[in-house]
């Protein structure tokens, strides 16, 4: 049996966040809709004290490379399609 867990992070930019608090309300948002979308484990990972940036960590299972790849690259394009936050970088 082969187990394959596929892990991303994605940085992005809240231009409408003034606050840690107003960061949070979209980062709940944006947190709990891929959740349910995908069924994913994600959470934030790095910049926690820094209003504007957001660095997510994503992380899936499966048995197959491709089909983590494909729930990867559909969880990237389903947050930029939100435009809560501007992409800025994904791995």
């Amino acid at each position: 049996m082969s187990m394959i867990v596929g892990m991303c992070a994605i940085e992005l930019r809240l231009h409408d966040a003034h606050s840690l608090k107003s960061k949070r309300q979209v980062l709940k948002s944006i947190k709990s809709r891929v959740r349910n979308k995908f069924n994913v484990a994600i959470a934030e990972v790095d910049d926690q004290d820094i209003w504007q940036r957001v660095v997510l960590g994503v992380a899936v299972v499966s048995t197959a490379h491709d089909h983590a790849n494909r729930i990867l690259n559909k969880v990237v394009n389903f947050i930029e399609s939100l435009y809560l936050a501007e992409l800025l970088d994904y791995q």
